[in-house]
């Protein structure tokens, strides 16, 4: 056994001083003890949070961050950036994906983010034409979390179709696309290729409600058993617009809430345009809304009413998605930011009166993205030791205590402030940087260049 000691860390139940962590072989944590001296055989470090879920990936996109940053010829919104993306996918091979995904994944680690959900569409060939191994891309994602250390719930992913009320679906869409008995095909590899990597989950997804028809959804669903299930719902106000001319006047999340028996096995991605009734539907429901504040900036995409829907006691986690950006700190500071954007006000998301921001955000994404990924959360025995230290000797952090940690890492410092990552009970982060980025960023190098070629 490891035994890690740290000046302070986040328990459950709050701050602690003088922490020693005893880390099992198997990379579980085995003890806790606080108030106690760094003994001479302890691991020194600073400061102690709990890994941060990511409950949103599409971890092939980082290759496109920057890339995307030229206005067309009309008004650019997230219904063009989608064809710069699918334009991009044509090109990507198995061993391509390994390798974007592999970075992603590090970056993710060197985030403070230890576990990702990946929010898997990309099945089959170039030209759509499917593998002999249904599960050959689930397995490049698994070899690539394998490569970087991080957790991972695969969320593979069903596409049939274009638009509302089953329209078929486009050209560049073809590398996506399934029917049911395809898509449990897709789901029975993928569970056999995650059952070699320590830690993995496999959940379902439903690409959106535009993506499925009712029909389809519910067969998604059916394959679940306990698993998570995650859907797009309500980006875009476009698609607001259409769900309520298909469906003869309900909106997406209205239509989700009263057609499938939604719960706390779902997470419901982005829910960025939810009507007072909607937000109240779902904080019944138990479900998790997951928010990606960096991508829905940079795709224009609106701000998710976080404030009023964590006053109704609503479950949120966030997500990374397009991975434009990769910082959890980050992440959580532009959730409290947009509200105080919107909502012209400061410190919004923190419940009461004297109460910290940055812990009550924390706090929040810590559940909400373990509930999502169907994983425990926090630093206790039993637990995955998924571990970020932070350094405690960095001037940012002089004179901070407790709470005032929190809220300078997210609202000041950012992941220039992490130091060691352990996920598992494994180091892989060490003075910022992930033991193997620069093989994981060669190959990177090497497939954008035969992306881009």
């Amino acid at each position: 056994m490891t035994n890690l000691w740290f000046a302070s860390a986040l328990l459950p139940g709050g701050w602690a001083q003088g922490v020693r962590i005893g880390v099992a072989d198997d990379g579980t944590i085995r003890s806790l003890a606080a108030g106690v001296a760094c003994a001479a055989a302890d691991e020194r470090h600073g400061v102690a949070l709990p890994g941060l879920p990511n409950l949103h990936s599409h971890a092939f996109q980082r290759g496109l961050a920057g890339l995307t940053e030229r206005r067309g010829p009309a008004a650019d919104s997230f219904w063009s950036w989608r064809e710069l993306m699918y334009r991009f996918v044509e090109r990507i091979g198995p061993e391509e994906l390994e390798a974007l995904s592999a970075f992603a994944f590090a970056e993710m680690l060197e985030a403070g983010f230890t576990h990702v959900g990946e929010f898997h569409y990309l099945h089959h060939d170039r030209g759509g034409v499917p593998y002999a191994d249904p599960g050959e891309l689930a397995a490049r994602i698994a070899a690539a979390a394998a490569a970087s250390g991080i957790g991972l719930t695969l969320l593979p992913t069903f596409y049939a179709h274009g638009g509302f009320g089953g329209a078929p679906p486009a050209p560049r869409q073809r590398r996506f696309v399934s029917d049911p008995a395809g898509f449990a095909r897709l789901l029975e590899a993928s569970r056999r290729v995650l059952g070699a990597l320590p830690g993995a989950r496999v959940g379902v997804a439903a690409h959106s409600l535009r993506a499925v028809t009712p029909a389809e959804l519910r067969a998604v669903v059916g394959l679940a058993g306990g698993g998570v299930i995650h859907i797009h719902v309500a980006e875009q106000q476009r698609e607001v617009e259409e769900c309520i001319a298909w469906s003869g006047g309900r909106r997406p999340i209205e239509w989700l809430l009263a057609e499938e028996r939604v719960d706390a096995r779902w997470c419901l991605v982005h829910a960025t345009h939810a009507s007072d009734a909607e937000l109240a539907g779902m904080a019944a429901s138990g479900a998790v809304v997951g928010l990606c504040p960096s991508t829905e900036a940079s795709l224009g995409d609106g701000i998710f009413p976080a404030a009023a829907f964590m006053s109704l006691a609503g479950r949120i986690g966030v997500g990374s998605d397009s991975n434009v950006r990769l910082d959890a700190a980050e992440e959580l500071r532009l959730l409290e930011y947009s509200q105080r954007l919107s909502l012209r006000a400061r410190n919004v998301l923190a419940q009461e009166e004297g109460r910290s921001t940055g812990a009550e955000v924390f706090a929040a994404a810590l559940c909400g993205g373990a509930q999502a990924l169907g994983i425990g959360a926090g630093l206790q025995p039993g637990a995955s030791a998924d571990i970020v230290s932070l350094a405690d000797q960095d001037a940012a952090l002089a004179e901070r205590h407790d709470d005032e940690l929190l809220d300078t890492f997210i609202f000041s410092g950012g992941r220039a402030l992490i130091d060691c990552v352990w996920r598992g009970g494994r180091r892989v982060v060490s003075g910022g940087r992930h033991h193997e980025r620069e093989r994981l960023a060669a190959r990177y190098v090497q497939a954008l260049a035969r992306l881009r070629a």
